[in-house]
C-alpha cells in the first residue's frame, strides 16, 4: 500500500474549503438526524442541491458528513424523547431513554458520541485495509458477474425486509418497473413514456428518491403533527463517569467489527447492525436484568455498531457501485449525477478522491464528537423546532431540488406521485430500500443481462459463467433462505424450551 497517497489525502481533506464543507455537513447531518421522522437518506436527498456546481471531492465530503452526522444525531431524539431519528437509532431507545428518565441524558448523549467515534474509527481502519483488495477483486467482474451481483444485492435487501419477503419483492419490482421507463437502449423502443417527451430519457431517480424520502416522510408526519412528544429538559451532567466508561469500553470494541462487516453487506445497514450488536451484548452480559432500564452497555453497543456500519456501507458503494444502505443508495445516485462513477476503477483512476474521503471521515468523526458533546444544550433546543415551520421548509427544498434537476414542471408531478407512494409504503409498512436499490441498479442490470445473454448464449448459462457467478448464485439462494431458516430454528427452540407458567 502506498501510504504517501493516504498522507496526500489527509492534506487535501485539511484544505480550508474542504474543512468548511465537512463542518457544514456535520452540523446539517446532526440536525437532520436529531429531528424525528428525518434521517440520513432524507437529509442527503433534500440537500443534494447544495452540491450543484461544487468540486466532486467537496461534494463527496459534504454528503458523507451529512450521512454519518445524521447517524450521530439520530440517537439524540432516541435518548431524549424515546423517538428514534431514523431506523438505525431504534436500539438507542432501549437504554438511552431510561437513562434520560434517571436524569442522565447528558451522560447518555456524551458517551453515545464517544462510542460512535470509536466505532467509526475502527471501521475507517478496516476500510483502509479491505477496500483496495475488494476493489481489485471487483476488476474480475464482467457482464455476467454484475448481473449476479445485482441479483444477490436485491435478494439480500429483500431477505432483510423486516421479516416480510413478499412485501420486499413487491417494492423491488416497483423499483425495477420505474427503471424501465424511457427509451430501450437495445431496441430503441419507447417504454411507458405516455407520449411525454420528458420521459424519453427516463425518470431521474433523484426525483423519486426525494419524493419517497423527503415528501413522503413530511406527508406521513403531517398526520401526527399535534402528537409530538415534549423533550425532557433535565439533561443532567454533560460528561459520563469513570465507572460508565469501564462498563462501556469492551461493548464498544466488540460491536464495532459487527457493524463494519454487516455494513459491507448490501441492504443490512445500520438498523440490522445496531439491533444485532445490542442483542449480542445483552446475550453475553452478566447483568441482563439491567438492560432496558438504563444500562450504559446497552446504549454504547448499538451506537458503535451503527457508526461503523455507516463506514462499511461505503465500501460496496465505492468499489462496486452497490449501496449498502438506503442513505448510500441516495448518495450513489447523487455521485453519478455530479460526475463521479463509483466502481472498481475508481481506486485506480481517482485514488486521491477516495483517500481524501477516508481522511475526511476520520476528521469528521472528531468534529462530530465536539458538536455532540459541547453543544448538548443547543441540540436539545433543536427538538423544539415547530413542525409547522419545519415541514413547509422541507417541502420547499424538495420541490426546488426536483426542479433544478431537469428544469421541467413534469418532475413536480413525478415528485408528488413519488411522495404519495412513499406515504403509502410507510402507512402499509412496506420496505423502501428494495425499491430504491432496484431503481438505482435496474438499468445497469438490464443492460448487463442483455450483454451476458449474447456472450454466454442464453440466460441460464449466466449462472455458470465463472466461479464468481456460481458463488453469487449460492449466496442469493442462502440469503433468500435465511429468514426461513431463522424461523424454523425459532420454532424448534420454542419446542425444546416451552414456556412455563
Amino acid at each position: 500500500m502506498d501510504f504517501s497517497i493516504i498522507i496526500d489525502g489527509l492534506f487535501t481533506a485539511l484544505q480550508p474549503i474542504n474543512l468548511m464543507w465537512l463542518v457544514i455537513g456535520a452540523i446539517l447531518g446532526t440536525i437532520v438526524g436529531i429531528l424525528p421522522g428525518l434521517g440520513p437518506a432524507t437529509g442527503i436527498a433534500v440537500l443534494i442541491p447544495l452540491t450543484f456546481g461544487m468540486e466532486p471531492i467537496s461534494a463527496l465530503i459534504l454528503m458523507a458528513a451529512i450521512y454519518y452526522g445524521a447517524l450521530f444525531g439520530g440517537s439524540r431524539s432516541s435518548i431524549l424523547i424515546n423517538t428514534p431519528g431514523d431506523g438505525s437509532s431504534i436500539a438507542a431507545t432501549f437504554d438511552g431513554y431510561p437513562m434520560t428518565k434517571k436524569g442522565q441524558a447528558g451522560q447518555a448523549m456524551s458517551i453515545a458520541a464517544i462510542a460512535s467515534l470509536i466505532g467509526g474509527v475502527m471501521a475507517i481502519f478496516g476500510f483502509i485495509f479491505l477496500a483496495i483488495p475488494l476493489a481489485q477483486f471487483a476488476l474480475n467482474f464482467g457482464p455476467a458477474e454484475y448481473v449476479m451481483l445485482f441479483i444477490f444485492a436485491l435478494s439480500a435487501v429483500v431477505a432483510l425486509s423486516m421479516g416480510n419477503i413478499a412485501k420486499g419483492f413487491l417494492t423491488m419490482f416497483i423499483g425495477l418497473g420505474i427503471s424501465t421507463i424511457g427509451v430501450d437502449l437495445q431496441s430503441g423502443v419507447h417504454r411507458f413514456t405516455l407520449d411525454v417527451p420528458h420521459l424519453t430519457d427516463g425518470i431521474d431517480f433523484i426525483v423519486i428518491i426525494i419524493g419517497i424520502y423527503a415528501l413522503g416522510e413530511v406527508l406521513y408526519n403531517m398526520f401526527n403533527i399535534n402528537k409530538a412528544k415534549k423533550p425532557d429538559q433535565n439533561i443532567g451532567s454533560k460528561w459520563f463517569t469513570k465507572e460508565q466508561w469501564k462498563k462501556s469500553l469492551a461493548p464498544i470494541l466488540r460491536s464495532g467489527p459487527i457493524g463494519f462487516f454487516l455494513g459491507i453487506l448490501p441492504g443490512s445497514g445500520g438498523t440490522i447492525s445496531s439491533l444485532l450488536a445490542y442483542s449480542t451484548q445483552k446475550q453475553i452480559a452478566k447483568n441482563k436484568e439491567e438492560y432496558g432500564k438504563g444500562a450504559v452497555e446497552g446504549l454504547v453497543a448499538p451506537e458503535s455498531a451503527n457508526s461503523s456500519a455507516a463506514v462499511g456501507s461505503m465500501i460496496p458503494m465505492l468499489t462496486m457501485a452497490i449501496p449498502g444502505s438506503g442513505a448510500t443508495a441516495v448518495m450513489l445516485g447523487a455521485l453519478i449525477m455530479i460526475g463521479i462513477q463509483p466502481g472498481p476503477l475508481l481506486f485506480e483512476n481517482s485514488p486521491d478522491l477516495v483517500w481524501t474521503l477516508i481522511n475526511s471521515m476520520f476528521i469528521g468523526n472528531i468534529i462530530l464528537v465536539i458538536i455532540n458533546i459541547a453543544m448538548v444544550g443547543m441540540l436539545v433546543k433543536v427538538l423544539h423546532t415547530p413542525p409547522k415551520v419545519l415541514y413547509p421548509l422541507v417541502l420547499v427544498l424538495s420541490f426546488l431540488g426536483a426542479y433544478t434537476l431537469g428544469y421541467s414542471t413534469v418532475d413536480f408531478y413525478i415528485l408528488i406521485l413519488a411522495g404519495v407512494l412513499g406515504l403509502l409504503l410507510r402507512v402499509l409498512n412496506y420496505p423502501v430500500v428494495p425499491l430504491i436499490l432496484a431503481l438505482i441498479v435496474g438499468n445497469d442490470m438490464e443492460q448487463n443481462f442483455m450483454r451476458a445473454t449474447v456472450i454466454y448464449d442464453g440466460p441460464v448459462s449466466i449462472l455458470f459463467a465463472s466461479p464468481i457467478t456460481i458463488g453469487l448464485a449460492l449466496l442469493t439462494i442462502l440469503s433468500l433462505s435465511y429468514p426461513l431458516i431463522i424461523k424454523l430454528l425459532g420454532r424448534r427452540k420454542k419446542k425444546d424450551h416451552p414456556m412455563t407458567m
